[in-house]
């Protein structure tokens, strides 16, 4: 099969590394791809990955690209491009591809959209309002003493969320989002939720409309700095599987969440064919649903697919054809743990540029990847180009070992001005 992966960042690295793993894949592209995916070859015949330099919401381009390739399947990454209708552009051209349709898309390019959803549907989330005024909005704050979480409605690559402790930080959040357009016409309007203690874990499902079938649970680490400090981010590091549900209570949390999502789908004409993820806080009153997001998140789809022996390929087919029932994910018992390392300066402004050194040494590590982000050639080097720059990706025994073998790897790249957490999986053995 001809393969296309739309996208540039570590998860849809991580997709390419794993796709060009099965026995079905003869030729692969990646638009645009990046410098890490352009080193990978395909299982089937040692063929190289190819970096086509077309962007991914450039749709017409990419259409012509697929017509013109007779590629067979394209695999789509980004949200972008999902809000964008590419799934309903390409299947009116009669081809074939992953991901979910622009309906679909809206429970992540819309928080007003998935909020009301999830209160029509009966799926536990936090106490929430929706504004497209700004007086309201405070209003609303105030109700809860401040004490709130203020979101952007539409797009903002993962960092439209902002956390207050009171009132005054709620008000000031709710201007920057609406008055100052800290996130451009994402923040017209904003959902202000309750704030939620707990711990927030990430869920993943694969599903093709009628069925879905669970991932291993996981973490992300969002916060800049160590101890959860510092600026939200798209994404510092995560690991999998995380000890805070047990089987039981993650099945248990599968039927809270995903039966009232897939019923409440079909009742409201939504083909959901893709990936769904919900983030998730365990609270004292049982698992709430923070928000909901149409695609693989990113770091989390570099240690879920360090860690899945089925063929991607295989599932995220049947996922299209609506033959997901026929399939059953396998998981190694291995734990994975993803460093992220970042550019100077990110999640704020950052410069390009950075030679990166220690690549092949990182990569020589047992059981030991290093996925690509933000990087491009230049001439034979490897320099930054993104605010995240690698997400540095280590299996083990247990949680200890790939941690130790994450930052192993990650101690023997170097760019100037890099930074990451070392606290990555620390919540789980605390």
């Amino acid at each position: 099969m001809k393969i296309l992966v739309i996208g540039s960042g570590g998860r849809e690295h991580a997709l390419v590394w794993k796709l060009a793993q099965s026995p079905h894949v003869t030729q692969m592209w990646c638009a645009p791809g990046n410098a890490g995916i352009a080193q990978e070859r395909l299982a089937q015949n040692g063929a190289p990955v190819e970096c086509v330099q077309i962007g991914a919401e450039d749709l017409p381009k990419v259409l012509a690209f697929a017509q013109t390739q007779k590629v067979d399947f394209t695999i789509v990454g980004p949200d972008n491009p999902l809000a964008l209708g590419i799934v309903d552009l390409f299947q009116q051209h009669g081809l074939k591809i992953w991901g979910v349709n622009r309906k679909a898309a809206q429970f992540e390019s819309s928080k007003v959209f998935s909020q009301k959803f999830m209160e029509k549907y009966g799926i536990p989330t936090a106490a929430a309002g929706t504004f497209a005024d700004v007086a309201a909005a405070k209003r609303f704050a105030a109700t809860l003493d401040g004490k709130c979480v203020v979101k952007a409605n539409g797009l903002a690559l993962g960092k439209g969320v902002l956390i207050c402790a009171n009132q005054a930080e709620a008000e000031r959040a709710v201007d920057e989002i609406m008055v100052g357009k800290a996130f451009g016409v994402a923040g017209a309007n904003v959902v202000i939720q309750e704030f939620l203690d707990g711990i927030e874990i990430s869920l993943h499902a694969l599903c093709d409309g009628v069925t879905a079938r669970i991932f291993p649970t996981s973490q992300d680490h969002k916060r800049a700095l160590d101890a959860d400090q510092g600026l939200n981010t798209g994404g510092m590091g995560t690991y999998s599987p995380t000890p805070f549900l047990d089987g039981a209570q993650l099945a248990a949390t599968a039927r809270l969440v995903l039966e009232p999502f897939m019923r409440g789908c079909v009742a409201e004409g939504i083909d959901y064919r893709g990936l769904l993820y919900p983030g998730v806080m365990l609270t004292k009153n049982g698992p709430k649903i923070l928000e909901f997001n149409a695609r693989f998140g990113d770091p989390e789809t570099q240690v879920y697919l360090t860690r899945l022996e089925s063929d991607l390929l295989e599932l995220l087919a049947a996922s299209a054809s609506g033959t997901l029932s026929q399939h059953e994910l396998k998981w190694s018992p291995l734990a994975s743990v993803c460093v992220v390392m970042a550019s100077g300066g990110y999640p704020g402004n950052y410069a390009k540029g950075k030679l990166i050194s220690g690549l092949d040494a990182a990569n020589a590590q047992p059981y030991t990847k290093v996925f690509h982000a933000g990087t491009t050639r230049a001439g034979d080097d490897i320099v930054t180009s993104g605010g995240r720059v690698l997400g540095v990706t280590a299996l083990g025994q247990d949680l200890r070992a790939a941690q130790a073998a994450a930052y192993a790897a990650v101690d023997k790249i170097y760019f100037e001005g890099a930074h990451f957490r070392r606290d990555i999986a620390a919540k789980a053995m605390s």
